[in-house]
């Protein structure tokens, strides 16, 4: 019989593994489209991937199902709404960029810095799935953690399907150019979508806390990574580089919360 250090190292390898076999068949119809923006659409199941793995193959754990049924919820979303909303629109300027600046040898380059990349990452962010997973039979170890943190999770993930539905539907208005989506959940955030996104990762994290004890403490990597990569990454920091230049976000960004949703203030 396994022990538990040489069981989760399986599981977690199983779930690498499984990571990088579906991002495989993303990378080669991303070339047969000359789309890698592909990569985007196949983000969340490459998270959800290994999350199944890990409750189906793992000690049997009752509540681990319910923060499964959570990172599910999320993914098809997400999925659904990243493949609907770049549906017809080519490939996204970040890797239209990328693709120029590397010429013919972009097509390899892109199996290793795009789907690749992505693949090592989604493992990472899935990794309290992997923690609650541990858990066994026992009853929580900390039972208010898990049901705070699966509240926490459920908010963030209407949080976003909200900002992201508001959004849609500014943009499906044809408003003016140059003008500032500013509206619902826009009025108290400049991103509120990422915000619930963080909520969403730090609330699955919280619960398998609540669920294992001390031993999912080391799954945290997950949410600090979703954070950075939101804030710092190509989340704010890319939008907010293109959009700065225009004067009425200017004047947004003057008035409105970064991140967090907050009253917005008043200026001259």
């Amino acid at each position: 019989m396994p022990t538990p250090s040489s069981s989760i190292a399986w599981l977690a390898t199983t779930g690498l593994l499984a990571a990088l076999l579906l991002a495989l068949p993303a990378w080669v119809l991303s070339l047969a489209r000359r789309d890698a923006s592909l990569a985007d659409r196949f983000w969340p199941f490459l998270i959800a991937t290994p999350a199944v793995l890990y409750v189906a193959l793992g000690p049997a754990t009752p509540h681990a199902p319910w923060l499964l049924a959570l990172l599910l919820a999320w993914a098809l979303r997400l999925g659904l709404y990243i493949t609907i909303r770049n549906w017809g629109h080519g490939e996204d300027r970040r890797y239209a960029r990328m693709r120029e600046e590397h010429g013919d040898a972009f097509a390899l380059r892109s199996l290793f810095t795009v789907f690749g990349l992505q693949a090592v990452l989604a493992w990472l962010v899935a990794s309290p799935l992997l923690a609650a997973s541990q858990a066994g039979d026992a009853p929580p170890a900390w039972p208010p953690m898990l049901w705070l943190g699966l509240a926490l999770g459920l908010a963030g993930l209407l949080i976003e399907a909200i900002a992201d539905a508001q959004m849609a539907r500014f943009r499906a208005s044809r408003p003016p150019k140059g003008s500032v989506m500013d509206r619902g959940l826009w009025r108290y955030s400049r991103h509120p979508n990422y915000f619930g996104e963080c909520c969403v990762w730090w609330g699955l994290w919280i619960a398998s806390v609540g669920l294992a004890g001390t031993g999912a403490l080391w799954a945290v990597l997950s949410p600090l990574l979703m954070t950075v990569l939101l804030l710092r990454v190509s989340g704010v920091t890319l939008l907010e580089r293109d959009l700065g230049t225009r004067p009425a976000y200017r004047d947004y960004i003057a008035r409105t919360s970064a991140f967090i949703p907050w009253p917005p203030r008043r200026h001259g």
